[in-house]
């Protein structure tokens, strides 16, 4: 059920990609600028939607958009936080991130799920923290909701998080 790759997250076959985006919603570097470049001007169009609704998204909270041209059928737009020392809540604010992309792919009948490695990239947040807590969030919300989602994927763009993600995991590289 739970599957870590090296790769590019934009070639994943899923019906969702989670996109780790910022509080504006318009498009970034890192997995932002990809998904926002690959999958085209249909998931701006709608991230811009949404900030007229709602004025973009907050840290740790997640919205849906179509995927455009991605081979998935949806982006979820999630914002992680920016590492400042665990002064701001940001363990917390990371978990909340990826239970709510879990939680919107519920809403939105989603069985197949990939994350990037949220928040440490240019956020600074220290991977193997990270990765311990994208883990436990996943792992909690699977042992509520069982099989609602049947294949969630870490795809890590860089060996140093896919080593982190493969030994957390116990699996064979």
């Amino acid at each position: 059920m739970i599957q870590v790759i090296k790769g590019d997250i934009t070639k994943i076959e899923v019906e969702a990609i989670v996109n780790a985006a910022n509080t504006s919603l318009l498009g970034g570097g890192g997995v932002d600028g990809a998904i926002h470049r690959m999958g085209g001007k249909s998931i701006l169009e709608e991230c811009q939607k949404i900030r007229s609704k709602q004025g973009g998204c907050k840290v740790g909270e997640a919205v849906i958009t179509t995927a455009g041209k991605l081979p998935a059928k949806f982006v979820i737009h999630t914002v992680g936080p920016v590492w400042n020392k665990g002064g701001n809540n940001e363990e917390h604010l990371l978990y909340s991130a990826y239970s709510n992309c879990l939680k919107l792919a519920i809403l939105n009948n989603i069985t197949s799920i990939s994350f990037p490695n949220i928040s440490t990239g240019i956020y600074k947040f220290p991977k193997e923290k990270a990765a311990k807590i994208a883990i436990k969030a996943i792992t909690d919300f699977v042992e509520i909701n069982h099989n609602a989602i049947k294949r969630i994927i870490f795809v890590c763009f860089d060996d140093e998080n896919y080593t982190i993600y493969s030994n957390l995991l116990n699996i064979e590289k």
